[in-house]
């Protein structure tokens, strides 16, 4: 709400009310169904008419929890994104993003600034097996939750009594928060196996819509049985994939060595190679049952209870053309039909049954990730970055954006960084992850290197002034073990460039990088009393005095310039990739890089280069108008500073330039 006095807005320091947003657009649609503010579901059955099922027994898709799990969703996270430079790759020049935290919370964050951005979700969950970390979500307080639960682990044992329920409570409002950030054209791949495949699948439709099921892929995870099994030995899991809209395409895969080797030109045709074609089908039709003759006068007849798949008229134009094969000695006994390669998609439609030769097996992304971490496997269960190839392959195109928010050991990441590489392509990633303990931290070095020789590694990973990653630290989490592997990754794709020249005609340049950053608590101070259920005691007065006076300085303290302004641009929606410069103003040295970057006296223009949307601010302790004049403030551009930096005449001044808002 704008402050009557000064017309100053406040910044928005929680993410989106998506029940808000829900019921706005509910208001847009059915005005009539509102009175006095609130939805009256009388009049809105009212205006749905016969859309409204009343029956009293009617199908509908539920568990214990499925209340609280919705609670949960539609609670704004008060957390933020903080920046970590030191552990990320060539960070001043990247847009890929690596993310430390509950997906959860880190979800919320993103769904301002990425909201209908991403083309492609792939994600790997627990699969529920009994000991997978399924931790319990408060909806009171998520990040007290996160904060807590990255000390342990817990499991959620087929004993629990709500083994099913706590599983679809954890996904369900993950899978709604993905949906939302999709595009139009958007697609989401879910890797599952039978444990939940059949509860996956019923909340899926009910998020994207039955209509929006696009296939489910069925992956041979093991290349040879386990013989010491009892029962059926499992060699496969699924791939659920869902589009948002009809507005989805995908796109073919390339034909291999083995399809391509079916096209021959035994008779030199000049149309290039061809394979052939049956001309028969399997059923009689009388009237596509008639003799044929070949080149050497011998009628011959479809095999008894077939017919010709074509009319008489028809096989005269094929003969006409020369499209029919009889073999090399033109005596053959069947007729076939010459089908050009020249003539055909230049592609293979994708199926739902992907074999280990095809897209690779758990034995294979256990070598790859083997042939990374100095023949150490420090993650069980990787997904074989072929797999995420060919998903990659069938649902992206040059610019996309891909987000993997259970992303473990970052196989997606891997998979993306070589797509581009193999096809000139300029793919961006989104890798999120839970920072898991591992049982027994690792720590590895760089192929054996002297400590010396990983500096001049790091060194030259970094690629700028900022610091790099700590290769020699242990890696406690699962998160620590993804972000070096990207690390590895990019490692072993920039010793394959050194030396040559012009790898490819690209047209932007490679980009081998990340940033990282991590799930935190707020900058700003928060109500201490946020949370509380109706059977905590009730404040006192002093007590609510006590907060009142704590929120003079609304920034809490310890507050760093650089965490500040990314949490102001990510809450107003801009991306983590936005560009933070100094703007041209008076009085403000502008330094050449470094640390210096970040001074609380200056005034920063922040862009989103996607969006082609800036705003300015200034956290200064006193803001001089006279700083501001350079600017090319107007009433549609936004300007933030610290409320307590601007005395009355400031504040209306501004107010009357540009759109202000205050913390």
């Amino acid at each position: 709400m704008t402050d009557a006095k000064s017309n100053r807005e406040p910044v928005t320091k929680e993410t989106p009310d998506l029940l808000g947003e829900q019921i706005e657009s509910l208001r847009q649609i059915f005005p009539e169904a509102f009175a006095e503010g609130k939805l009256d579901f009388d009049k809105l059955r009212a205006a749905l008419g016969d859309f409204v099922d009343e029956r009293p027994e009617r199908y509908s898709f539920t568990w214990a929890g499925k209340r609280d799990a919705i609670r949960l969703l539609q609670t704004p996270s008060r957390a933020t994104l903080i920046p970590a430079p030191a552990e990320g790759v060539n960070v001043t020049t990247t847009q890929n993003l690596f993310i430390e935290g509950d997906n959860l919370e880190v979800l919320k964050l993103l769904y301002k600034a990425y909201f209908g951005r991403v083309k492609m979700i792939y994600i790997d969950p627990p699969y529920n097996t009994g000991n997978d970390f399924v931790y319990p979500d408060d909806y009171a307080d998520p990040l007290k939750t996160y904060l807590e639960l990255t000390q342990q682990i817990t499991s959620n044992p087929e004993t629990s009594g709500r083994y099913h329920s706590a599983w679809l409570s954890m996904m369900y409002p993950r899978l709604f928060l993905a949906r939302q950030l999709l595009r139009e054209d958007g697609v989401i791949f879910v890797s599952i196996d039978d444990h939940e495949v059949h509860n996956l699948r019923m909340a899926m439709n009910e998020i994207f819509g039955e209509e929006n099921f696009y296939g489910s892929i069925v992956w041979q995870k093991k290349d040879t049985p386990s013989n010491d099994v009892q029962g059926i030995s499992i060699t496969h899991e699924y791939i659920l994939a869902y589009v948002k809209s009809s507005a989805f395409t995908r796109h073919l895969l390339a034909r291999t060595e083995e399809q391509l080797g079916i096209y021959k030109n035994p008779d030199n045709d000049p149309r290039g190679v061809w394979t052939r074609n049956a001309l028969t089908r399997k059923e009689f039709v009388e009237r596509d049952y008639y003799a044929i003759k070949n080149p050497q006068g011998r009628e011959v007849y479809p095999p008894p209870g077939t017919s010709w798949r074509v009319s008489r008229k028809t096989l005269e134009r094929l003969i006409a053309e020369d499209r029919i094969w009889w073999g090399k000695d033109r005596d053959g006994d069947m007729p076939f039909v010459k089908r050009f390669l020249s003539e055909v998609q230049q592609g293979v439609v994708p199926t739902s049954w992907w074999d280990y030769e095809f897209a690779g097996s758990n034995r294979n992304a256990k070598m790859e990730i083997r042939s990374l971490f100095d023949n150490e496997a420090p993650f069980e269960t990787p997904k074989p970055s072929k797999l995420l190839s060919r998903l990659l392959t069938i649902s992206t195109t040059n610019d996309d954006l891909i987000l993997d928010f259970f992303a473990g050991s970052c196989t997606t990441a891997q998979a993306v960084l070589e797509l581009n590489r193999e096809d000139g392509g300029n793919r961006r990633f989104i890798m999120a992850q839970l920072p898991e303990p591992i049982a027994t931290p690792v720590t590895l070095s760089v192929n054996g290197a002297k400590r010396s020789e990983r500096e001049a590694s790091r060194k030259s990973l970094q690629g700028d002034s900022s610091p790099s990653a700590q290769n020699d630290k242990p890696m406690e989490t699962i998160a620590d073990i993804g972000k070096e592997r990207i690390r590895r990754v990019i490692a072993k794709m920039q010793k394959e460039n050194a030396g040559k020249m012009n790898l490819q005609d690209r047209a932007t340049p490679e980009d081998l990088g990340f940033k990282v950053f991590k799930l935190a608590p707020s900058n700003y101070k928060q109500w201490c009393f946020v949370g509380a259920n109706e059977n905590s005691p009730k404040p006192t007065p002093a007590e609510y005095a006590t907060q009142v006076a704590m929120f003079a300085e609304p920034l809490a303290d310890g507050w760093q310039l650089e965490n500040v302004i990314y949490e102001v641009a990510v809450k107003e929606g801009y991306g983590l990739n936005c560009r933070i410069e100094f703007a041209e103003t008076s009085g403000v040295p502008i330094p050449a890089h470094g640390d210096d970057l970040f001074q609380r006296n200056a005034i920063y223009r922040v862009t989103d280069l996607d969006k082609e949307q800036s705003f300015y601010i200034c956290l200064a302790d006193k803001l001089r108008l006279e700083a501001c004049k350079p600017l090319p403030l107007t009433r549609t551009i936004l300007f933030i500073c610290r409320d307590t930096a601007l005395d009355d005449k400031a504040a209306a001044n501004l107010a009357l330039q540009c759109r202000l808002k205050t913390i």
